[in-house]
């Protein structure tokens, strides 16, 4: 209930704002007040992560160069922890004008945006630098633009991972070794699907719910990067990791439509600039977040294995296929494909 009249205390704050806002004069251009000058923003910036999470302290780094760069035109509120929603409630306030930025993950934006569906396609990405070429490629970046008329822009990406599997006691060696096994995903329906082509049974469930599942055996294991089993605790009950890789899933920062078109060009390059600083900042944060989970994971008793990748790529082509029938989608893993070779 608190998270909720938090919410609405700060959509109705906005509201007021844009209601006198909307006095101004109609020759007014897009992010200048009637005399011309740039106006201030105090923007609100909201996600579900706690502040020592890496992506949590990327944004912040975002933040404070915004304010810097502006000279203080522009400063963000940060309300971390899921405080005004989850993922999906925190993204429809951004669409309604409620919340300024927020981070999402891009498997729950495909819910929103089709084409974003494409990130969560397993083995889309070769590796680690396929990866980061491809996000940071014109094709992504046309993507993040295509989104105002639904009420969001994409500003930048977060590094969240290589995503592999993990269960209670059973490596996973191969697709085989996942038939009967029910592995907890995400709410998309192309991790659903990714799962069933690989002979799993999909058990779709919050985050917040994957310890107390795992450790009751209503599922067998889950799919993740390794800082789930130590932010999470997921170690303490899954005892097997394996290096499957099967997807690089990445958290995409955006902005509501209304608040981007308020900015000058000035206005907006600075957030922008911003916004690409502080992505190089959080990759550095988050590989080494990430070989210190595998570290204190191992202390937790958790064996990690190195599965050969190529039976597991081989058994998701039909999905892409299925994929390519989006034009859109299609456009994107063509652009990625040719950044492969």
């Amino acid at each position: 209930m608190k998270h909720f009249i938090v919410a609405l205390m700060i959509s109705s704050f906005l509201v007021v704002v844009a209601a006198c806002g909307s006095n101004e004069s109609s020759t007014d251009t897009p992010g200048e007040s009637g005399n011309g000058e740039a106006k201030e923003h105090n923007l609100t910036l909201a996600h579900n992560l706690s502040e020592d999470h890496p992506v949590h302290l990327g944004l912040a780094r975002f933040a404070e160069l915004v304010e810097e760069r502006s000279e203080g035109q522009i400063t963000m509120e940060i309300f971390p922890n899921g405080v005004l929603g989850d993922e999906r409630e925190v993204l429809e306030q951004v669409q309604a004008g409620g919340v300024d930025i927020t981070k999402v993950s891009a498997a729950a934006l495909e819910n929103f945006s089709s084409q974003y569906a494409v990130f969560s396609l397993p083995y889309v990405f070769a590796d680690e630098e396929h990866f980061f070429q491809s996000m940071e490629s014109e094709a992504v970046a046309q993507l993040f633009d295509e989104t105002e008329a639904d009420g969001f822009v994409g500003l930048t990406w977060y590094d969240s991972g290589a995503r592999s599997f993990y269960t209670v006691d059973q490596p996973i060696m191969h697709p085989d070794d996942l038939k009967g096994l029910r592995i907890r995903v995400m709410d998309s329906q192309t991790q659903i699907e990714m799962m069933e082509a690989l002979g799993g049974a999909p058990t779709p469930m919050p985050y917040g719910e994957i310890y107390t599942a795992l450790q009751s055996g209503v599922v067998d294991g889950a799919e993740s990067n390794p800082t789930a089993l130590t932010t999470g605790k997921h170690g303490e009950v899954a005892k097997a990791f394996s290096f499957d890789e099967h997807a690089r899933i990445p958290d995409i920062a955006v902005i509501s439509s209304a608040v981007w078109n308020e900015f000058t060009d000035e206005q907006r390059q600075f957030v922008r600039d911003a916004a690409k600083e502080s992505t190089e900042y959080q990759k550095d944060i988050w590989a080494e977040a990430v070989e210190e989970a595998i570290e204190e994971a191992e202390a937790m008793g958790v064996e990690f294995h190195y599965p050969d990748q190529e039976p597991f790529y081989q058994a998701v082509q039909p999905l892409h296929e299925k994929y390519r029938e989006d034009e859109k989608i299609a456009e994107l893993l063509d652009a990625f494909d040719q950044m492969r070779q």
